[in-house]
């Protein structure tokens, strides 16, 4: 390390992995700065930090990048983040008339819209067909097997797609395009009863994403169904829901429950206020899978023997928590931090810390972890998910 960057180090310009107890010391070797900021609980972790935790995270911005004529996608499965064995998300973009193509899963399809808008088609296996747009907020789930696409509005657009299955790969589904390019054209013409002529300018691959004309109105493009529509709608309105409100912050529950089509995903909409904290809890019925979408966070997970290990989060970010293991997140900028817990269920469900202290017998309550008045006295026998106590916030350090 040359001298300049050595009085950088010196004067806090640089960080540094050494806590405050003194454990550590300086690195004056080579090392990728811009991560070690964008990190700093994994620089310098808590002193309660220990043990083997596996990696937790990844950066939809560490990906590789799909790029077509009409828009692009970027995936993180277990090839990138190999805990994440439930679920798996695609982050994709479509231009004005960019179109996904017809297609289809062996897996459920969990979306949410992020910018712009979109026009959503399928058809299910009782042939009733379904046509919406959906905007900023709104949310889609296709059942696995059943046929759709989406196409770009006139502003585009971009949207997270779930899955539920970690395995999966966007780039290998199974496409309308594919399968003609794979079907002898005698077979086509059988099935379709035309000439093979008729076929002369189907594609020769698969297009995943092209660019189209930008579609009309919603109602120029209804096609009418004997079968009639579909029963359960493929949509809902998420920033329409109204929040449960907390000191801390404020919470949407989306599952089975309220979005009925919705069997095989579930999830939470999450805003955690400047100085607030998602509480110390647990999930009892599956991993958690998580994407950021704006503002900055940290959280620490806790698994059995005593290991623990914290996390930095941003926007786009993809973080993770295996089954029933206990975590919080704190918000550690000066703007809400807003991120979806997503889980491969059919309902949401956590466990609060606080809350089962609150409902347990305080004689063993106490006993158990030597608790102080103060502490008897702080529990709820109602669930805060969010919470937020003046005095007892976490801010970050600001950089000088």
């Amino acid at each position: 390390m040359n001298r300049d960057a050595r009085d950088q180090s010196e004067n806090g310009k640089i960080p540094q992995p050494i806590r405050k107890d003194g454990a550590g010391w300086w690195d004056y070797g080579p090392r990728n700065v811009m991560r070690d900021l964008e990190n700093p609980d994994l620089l310098v972790p808590p002193a309660t930090d220990a043990g083997t935790i596996p990696n937790l995270k990844f950066s939809f911005s560490d990906t590789h990048m799909q790029l077509n004529h009409g828009g692009w996608s970027r995936e993180i499965s277990v090839r990138q983040l190999p805990i994440a064995t439930t679920l798996a998300g695609v982050n994709m973009a479509l231009t004005p008339g960019g179109i996904r193509e017809l297609h289809w899963h062996q897996q459920a399809e969990w979306a949410m819209m992020l910018v712009g808008r979109a026009r959503i088609t399928a058809v299910d296996q009782n042939g009733k067909n379904f046509i919406a747009d959906v905007g900023e907020g709104d949310l889609w789930y296709f059942p696995p097997g059943i046929p759709h696409s989406i196409q770009g509005l006139e502003e585009g657009c971009e949207f997270l797609l779930v899955f539920d299955d970690g395995t999966f790969s966007d780039l290998n589904t199974l496409s309308i395009s594919d399968w003609f390019a794979h079907t002898p054209k005698d077979v086509l013409s059988a099935n379709f009863g035309i000439p093979e002529s008729a076929l002369a300018g189907i594609p020769e691959k698969e297009l995943y994403i092209f660019q189209g004309d930008i579609p009309g109105s919603l109602e120029s493009q209804q096609v009418a169904d004997p079968y009639g529509n579909v029963p359960k709608s493929f949509t809902h309105r998420l920033y329409q829901q109204k929040p449960l409100e907390f000191p801390g912050g404020t919470v949407r529950i989306v599952d089975s429950s309220n979005f009925p089509v919705s069997e095989k995903v579930a999830a939470a909409l999450v805003e955690i206020k400047p100085g607030g904290m998602r509480e110390l809890h647990w999930h009892p019925n599956n991993d958690e899978w998580q994407y950021y979408i704006s503002g900055t966070g940290r959280m620490t997970v806790f698994a059995g023997n005593g290991t623990a290990r914290t996390f930095d989060y941003r926007a786009g970010d993809v973080g993770y928590v295996p089954f029933a293991f206990g975590h919080y997140i704190q918000n550690t900028g000066d703007q809400s931090l807003w991120f979806l817990e997503m889980f491969k269920s059919s309902k949401f469900e956590d466990v609060s810390l606080n809350q089962w202290m609150a409902l347990t017998p305080k004689e063993v309550v106490q006993q158990n972890v030597n608790a102080s008045q103060e502490l008897m006295k702080s529990l709820r026998k109602e669930k805060w998910p969010v919470v937020k106590f003046p005095g007892f916030t976490y801010y970050p350090k600001k950089s000088r």
